[in-house]
């Protein structure tokens, strides 16, 4: 594949440019950034350069923020002001926000919010592999962050945000159902947005929606979380990681069967390659497949 090499953004110098602390906020503001002093001109630069990461990285960040933020407050909110919101609200609140993050930002880093997605799409060849470690450190400190902030917001314990097996049900059945709930997740993402199957911007409704059947029917057990990093924020927070494993094993087990190329053949297509890292120097391993 040819090599792209993109234009900076940088912004025009104009004829008069102001110096001092005062000339650098009037040149962010008004989005001219040549004179910036190098530490923090040339930050600003590679942020607009679509050959950098910065962009996507933040964008999953502040996308598995707002993730969690829904799902993990559901339960905080719930036991801080009792009888308002229904576990219905509270499976259907994670599947809205999700399809509206898929909309604002799926352009810029594929919107995975979710290390099992991450790793799916890699086992694809649709997402490069030397990218995931990033993509992945970045969505547990956004689920971090999101739970920390309900923490302090509501002041209850985050534990009450996380995901545990039911009292009458054992590890391994939750196990069992976060790694078939995760398949099919994985299985809708990836349907959606490879070759002739790819539906663009519409692929979110179907991501959204199965968020939602999944945790209506399935929550009861598992807590229907599909994603580690969803899980991962709130038990750091509160410090309590009961069961925990059972939200990495089962959702990245069965992230790895929902990647499988029954279903849709290879992967690494233009069309997968472009809903998988966004549309900022996407990295096709056969551009010549849809």
């Amino acid at each position: 594949m040819s090599e792209r090499h993109p234009a900076r953004v940088t912004g025009s110098p104009g004829p008069h440019r102001d110096e001092g602390a005062a000339g650098v906020v009037s040149d962010i503001v008004h989005g001219r950034f040549m004179h910036v002093p190098a530490t923090i001109g040339q930050s600003i630069e590679d942020f607009h350069d679509s050959s950098q990461e910065w962009r996507r990285l933040f964008s999953e960040l502040l996308g598995t923020f707002f993730l969690v933020l829904v799902a993990a407050g559901g339960g905080m909110m719930g036991q801080a002001f009792p009888d308002t919101i229904s576990r219905t609200a509270a499976v259907t609140a994670p599947a809205l926000m999700v399809f509206a993050i898929i909309l604002f930002m799926g352009k810029i880093s594929g919107a995975h919010l979710n290390p099992a997605v991450s790793v799916a799409f890699a086992l694809r060849g649709d997402f490069p592999w030397v990218r995931v470690p990033g993509y992945i450190l970045v969505q547990l400190v956004g689920a971090w962050l999101a739970a920390w902030f309900l923490e302090g917001v509501t002041h209850v314990s985050s534990r009450y945000g996380s995901n545990y097996p039911a009292s009458g049900s054992g590890s391994w059945d939750a196990l069992l159902m976060e790694a078939v709930l995760t398949f099919g997740l994985v299985s809708v993402i990836l349907g959606t947005a490879s070759g002739a199957q790819n539906l663009g911007i519409i692929g979110a409704f179907g991501v959204g929606a199965y968020i939602a059947l999944a945790g209506l029917w399935a929550s009861p057990i598992s807590g229907a979380s599909m994603n580690p990093a969803r899980t991962f924020g709130p038990d750091l927070v509160s410090g309590h990681w009961d069961a925990y494993w059972v939200y990495i094993v089962g959702p990245l087990a069965g992230a790895a069967v929902g990647a499988a190329f029954v279903l849709r053949g290879r992967g690494g297509g233009r069309a997968g390659s472009a809903a998988a890292q966004g549309g900022l120097m996407t990295e096709a391993r056969f551009p010549e497949q849809d």
